[in-house]
């Protein structure tokens, strides 16, 4: 029994960090949103947010296959149940003040609730525990003698290393976000608009009376006329008030695909429809190497038979192309380098690379 739950605890870590390092870079968007002032206003750490991320995928990538072969025992669970306490602290710490949406535990591959993943790291801590228990009498007798443990640790950690170096100085070797080559984002925007969520808004209203407090939705609140009557000693907490989802419709990050043109024209329509669509996106154009830039957009320019859009944060980030806005996050939601090109057919991703490789073709 204790083996069985040995192996399924380490794996469980092994395919996180696995997941993570596949695409360490996105990891490190999701610190940067705990980093920030409406979180755990942390702003000094933003910049930093890659080599944290870096470190903790080494950690749970290691730790896990140490704990797998048996190495080191005593060592490995102690430093595994410290991280999951502090992975537990994060996940309810967002759950209960609902600040990040998805913890990114399994990046893009797997996404969890805030609740979700608080129970999932709970469980995960339980099964540590009982493994210290169940092995606390053999740490001695169990530590790893032979070589070839340590060989193929080393053959895993060299492995991890270049799939994370990939991940930083290229795209991602596995590819799990909605923007993926072949995705068609017109059958994409058809299957949002087709079940899309649904959202209510709810109250905190309370009682100057008692001082007793409620949390109603709107329709709780509109139909109990005692709630918003005049005289109603039932006053709604401004700064409360937030909208929840009550049904999720088809999930998607495409659904936040909207380049508007620097005159707030929505762009999205002409862009899908178009032959062939060539897109230069800048998440972070001040941090943009501003000769690839140039370069970049002279190459499109000679696309002749494509429609060329320079997308980025600021309406002024292009110089010979048209200029385009979007959402920051949403562009790091396509793609990880910056900048980076989009090719588009009919609507369909064909290509999608770092701006430095677009201009080697």
């Amino acid at each position: 029994m204790k083996h069985i739950l040995r192996i399924a605890v380490a794996l469980i870590f092994i395919a996180s960090g696995f997941v993570k390092a596949v695409d360490v870079v996105g990891f490190s968007f999701k610190l940067e949103e705990y980093f920030s002032p409406s979180v755990f206003n942390m702003p000094f750490m933003e910049s930093q947010a890659l080599p944290i991320a870096i470190i903790v995928v080494a950690l749970e990538l290691i730790l896990g296959f140490m704990l797998l072969l048996k190495i080191r025992l005593k060592f490995s669970l102690a430093a595994l149940i410290a991280l999951c306490v502090f992975f537990g602290f994060l996940t309810f710490y967002s759950a209960y003040f609902n600040k990040v949406t998805d913890c990114g535990c399994f990046g893009d591959a797997i996404t969890f609730t805030p609740w979700e993943s608080f129970v999932k790291d709970l469980i995960l801590l339980l099964g540590l525990l009982f493994l210290w228990l169940m092995y606390r009498n053999q740490f001695q007798l169990l530590e790893a003698k032979k070589q070839v443990r340590f060989i193929a640790l080393s053959f895993f950690v060299v492995l991890m290393g270049l799939i994370t170096l990939h991940g930083i100085l290229q795209e991602p070797l596995i590819d799990f976000r909605d923007y993926k080559i072949g995705t068609d984002l017109n059958a994409e925007k058809i299957n949002i608009e087709k079940a899309p969520s649904e959202y209510k808004t709810f109250y905190s209203l309370k009682n100057d009376k008692t001082g007793e407090t409620i949390e109603l939705n709107q329709d709780e609140y509109v139909a109990d006329k005692k709630y918003w009557a005049e005289g109603s000693p039932w006053k709604i907490e401004e700064s409360k008030t937030t909208s929840k989802i009550v049904k999720q419709g088809y999930k998607s990050e495409i659904s936040k695909f909207k380049p508007e043109s620097v005159d707030g024209i929505d762009l999205t329509p002409e862009i899908l429809q178009a032959k062939k669509a060539i897109l230069i996106f800048s998440y972070k154009p001040i941090d943009a190497d501003r000769e690839i830039l140039s370069k970049t957009e002279a190459k499109a320019n000679t696309q002749k038979d494509a429609l060329t859009y320079g997308i980025s944060t600021n309406p002024n980030t292009f110089k010979t192309i048209e200029n385009a806005v979007m959402d920051g996050t949403a562009i790091k939601t396509i793609a990880r380098s910056n900048p980076f090109v989009l090719i588009l057919q009919n609507g369909k991703i064909v290509d999608k690379i770092p701006a430095k490789d677009y201009l080697k073709q």
